[in-house]
C-alpha cells in the first residue's frame, strides 16, 4: 500500500517548494493522474469531432424547370425470359417512354441465377445491318428486299425488315400480334424459337432512364405495349403462355448521382409470385437533394423521402 501512495505522490507535477526540496504530496498525485485523464478525453472527443464530419440538413423550395430525373436501376426476375420483359415509363404531363432500349442492358440467367449471356437493347429492336431473304433455300441478304408491314404501315414506301420492325408498327397502330408464325419476318428469325429456347430461364435487367420530374411511373412487364382506346394495354400473345411468374429482387434502385449518407430503401427488396398472375407495386416519394462537402463541391441528386401514395415522384411496379 505504501508503495503504491508513494507512485501517486510521484506524479504530482505541481509539487509545493519548501525552501531548499520540493514536497510532492498524495493529493497533488491523485489530481495530477484526474486532470490527465480528463485532458485525455477530451482530446480524443475532439480529434474525433473534427474526423467526423457532421451533416447538417435544411429544406428549400425546388424552383427548378424543366430538368431530368435520372433512375438507376438493377433488377432480377428469376423466373421471366430476357425476350419477354419490357420497360414502360409515363408521367402525369401525358409524356410516354414505351418499350424503352436505350442504355438499358440484360442478362440471361440460369436457375441458379448464373449469367448465360449479356446483351443491350437496341433501339428500336435487334436491327440487322442488311435484311435476309429465302433464295434457293438459304438466307441471303437482299439490299433491295421491302418486306411487308402487314397494313400497318404509316406510308406505301415504309418497309418491315425484321420481326421487330412488324411488331413495332403493329404497337404504334394499336394492334397485337396474335400468331408470330403467320409473319414472314418472324419466322424466318425464328421468333417463337428464341422464347422456346429461353424456357427455364430469368434475366436480370440494369440500366438507367431518364424521366421528367413529375409524378408518374415505370414498370417492367411482359410483352411490348401500346396503346388502345387511351388504355395502356401489354401484347402478350405473340409468346402464347398461359401465364407469367414476375417474382423479382431489386438488387439497386436509386435516383440520381451517388452521395455520401444516401439511403436506397428498396435496395434488396424482393417478392415471390405464389399465383398463375400477379402484379406488385411500389408507392415511393422522391426529392431533389443538393449534397455540399467540406470543400464545397455540390452533387445534385434525389432520394427517396417516404413510401407513401406520392403526391410527387414515381410509381414503380
Amino acid at each position: 500500500m505504501d508503495g503504491l501512495l508513494s507512485k501517486l505522490r510521484s506524479l504530482d507535477a505541481y509539487p509545493k517548494v519548501n525552501e531548499d526540496f520540493y514536497s510532492r504530496t498524495l493529493s497533488g498525485g491523485i489530481i495530477t493522474l484526474a486532470s490527465s485523464v480528463v485532458m485525455l478525453l477530451l482530446f480524443v472527443s475532439e480529434l474525433r469531432l473534427y474526423l467526423h464530419a457532421v451533416t447538417e440538413t435544411t429544406l428549400r423550395v425546388d424552383t427548378s424547370r424543366g430538368e431530368q430525373l435520372r433512375i438507376n436501376f438493377d433488377v432480377t426476375f428469376p423466373a421471366l425470359q430476357c425476350s419477354i420483359i419490357s420497360l414502360d415509363a409515363m408521367d402525369i404531363s401525358g409524356q410516354e417512354h414505351l418499350d424503352v432500349k436505350h442504355d438499358i442492358f440484360k442478362q440471361r440467367i440460369d436457375a441458379h441465377g448464373n449469367v448465360i449471356a449479356t446483351r443491350q437493347d437496341a433501339v428500336g429492336g435487334m436491327k440487322m445491318e442488311k435484311p435476309l431473304q429465302h433464295h434457293g433455300g438459304r438466307l441471303e441478304h437482299n439490299e433491295t428486299y421491302c418486306g411487308s408491314c402487314y397494313g400497318a404501315q404509316e406510308s406505301d414506301d415504309q418497309c418491315c425488315n425484321t420481326c421487330e420492325d412488324v411488331r413495332e408498327a403493329y404497337r404504334k397502330k394499336g394492334w397485337g400480334v396474335s400468331n408470330p408464325d403467320l409473319l414472314d419476318q418472324c419466322k424466318r428469325e425464328g421468333f417463337l424459337q428464341s422464347i422456346k429456347d429461353e424456357e427455364g430461364e430469368g434475366c436480370n435487367i440494369y440500366g438507367f432512364i431518364e424521366v421528367n420530374k413529375v409524378a408518374g411511373n415505370f414498370h417492367f412487364a411482359p410483352g411490348k405495349s401500346f396503346q388502345q382506346s387511351n388504355v395502356h394495354v401489354h401484347d402478350l400473345l405473340p409468346f402464347q403462355k398461359d401465364s407469367f411468374n414476375v417474382s423479382h429482387k431489386i438488387n439497386k434502385l436509386s435516383f440520381g448521382d451517388y452521395f455520401p449518407g444516401v439511403v436506397n430503401p428498396l435496395d434488396g427488396a424482393q417478392w415471390v409470385q405464389h399465383s398463375s398472375y400477379g402484379m406488385y407495386q411500389y408507392f415511393i416519394k422522391v426529392v431533389p437533394t443538393a449534397y455540399t462537402d467540406i470543400n464545397d463541391h455540390i452533387i445534385l441528386s434525389n432520394q427517396v423521402i417516404s413510401f407513401s401514395f406520392p403526391l410527387s415522384g414515381y410509381t414503380f411496379s
